[in-house]
């Protein structure tokens, strides 16, 4: 096993789009990524190939998502069209890119990204107000690694900033009205294509809820055909999602406290997981982090909650790094390090694992 430091860009990307109309929000983020969506294009179809999946299911697929996206919100589908407009790419492409965690559920052979996640939420004392912040790894296949950019959007409901990937609506971020959303994937026997895509969604989520409570009824309205976590937080509240199939269940913190990996943490769609994807992997990481949490005094800050994800030799991998004797669609890597706070409606996205905190610098976002 060779692990090497991730390799990263000079300056990352960050995209701002901000329009009433969402066709031409979209055609601005498309042209702004113009140059990154071909790659971004490419890499996936490999991995759509290496997992079996052929080029006409994918278009079909995409297709089908795209749809379904325009019933349930027509301004996301205008979205997508006007990325699709801007980048000069077929809109079935950029489907198939938000669609992706859905379309790569057929594969048997390249399995998703892994990602952890911890929500505080610390009860005031002698009368000051709570806090609640979050941090994340976004752990994926380290051929995306130059293929990611932060993004700022205006326009609807609510402005969000935060990050996602080349071509894709939204992923992780907080938003003006201090909604703040973490996404991990999950993995349910009757996942498929035909629902919202898990990636839509959360973007749907960050530009319409102003509270948990709005962010939750979003979901549950939704049409789901897959699997997938929202961490969903406000200054006041939290709670974190198992989204599938066969509902919506929520977990409510314990001591204050949500960990999430991969797994389902409730009984229903637990029962028909597909924990050959994620375990033992996903409980080992999320039994790492409860007990280092329980040994250790709770931490108070977004920067003493990141460093709790720092692991090395010997340690369940929630910082990731690629083995890169591994072939494609096996090269794990943290690509990302996000903290949300909706009291200051900030997301600081860290080009690196949480190991390498204190030594790279955080991009600071602020949806205000």
């Amino acid at each position: 096993m060779t692990t090497t430091p991730i390799p990263r860009p000079e300056h990352r990307r960050h995209v701002e789009a901000a329009d009433a109309d969402p066709h031409d929000r979209g055609v601005a983020r498309g042209t702004q990524l113009r140059d990154g969506i071909p790659a971004a294009i490419d890499v996936y179809d490999r991995l759509f190939a290496l997992g079996g999946i052929a080029p006409a299911q994918v278009r079909e697929d995409a297709e089908r998502a795209l749809d379904t996206i325009g019933r349930f919100r027509p301004g996301a589908r205008a979205e997508i069209e006007g990325i699709a407009r801007g980048a000069g790419a077929e809109p079935w492409h950029i489907a198939a890119l938000n669609a992706r965690t859905e379309i790569l559920a057929r594969s048997a052979t390249v399995p998703p990204g892994e990602c952890t996640t911890i929500v505080r939420r610390i009860v005031g004392d002698g009368g000051s107000a709570p806090r609640t912040f979050g941090v994340q790894t976004w752990d994926w296949h380290i051929e995306l690694n130059a293929l990611w950019h932060t993004l700022e959007v205006r326009g609807g409901r609510h402005g969000f900033v935060g990050l996602t990937e080349n071509g894709i609506l939204g992923k992780i971020g907080v938003n003006s009205a201090g909604l703040a959303l973490h996404f991990n994937i999950l993995g349910h026997v009757r996942d498929s294509v035909g629902g919202i895509p898990m990636h839509v969604l959360a973007a749907i989520v960050l530009e319409e809820a102003g509270s948990v409570a709005e962010a939750v009824e979003i979901v549950r309205s939704a049409p789901l055909a897959s699997s997938g976590s929202f961490a969903l937080f406000d200054e006041a509240d939290a709670v974190l999602l198992d989204l599938s199939p066969v509902g919506v269940f929520a977990v409510r913190p314990e001591h204050g406290t949500l960990v999430r990996t991969n797994h389902f943490l409730t009984p229903i769609p637990a029962t028909d997981e597909k924990t050959w994807l994620y375990q033992p992997d996903s409980g080992e990481r999320h039994d790492f982090v409860r007990a280092r949490l329980m040994r250790t005094q709770p931490p108070a800050t977004p920067d003493e909650l990141a460093g709790c994800l720092v692991t090395g030799d010997g340690e369940p991998p929630v910082t990731c790094l690629p083995d890169l004797d591994r072939p494609l669609g096996q090269r794990w890597a943290s690509l990302a390090t996000v903290t949300l706070e909706p009291a200051t409606r900030t997301a600081r996205i860290l080009d690196g694992t949480p190991a390498d905190i204190g030594s790279r610098d955080w991009r600071i976002l602020v949806a205000g």
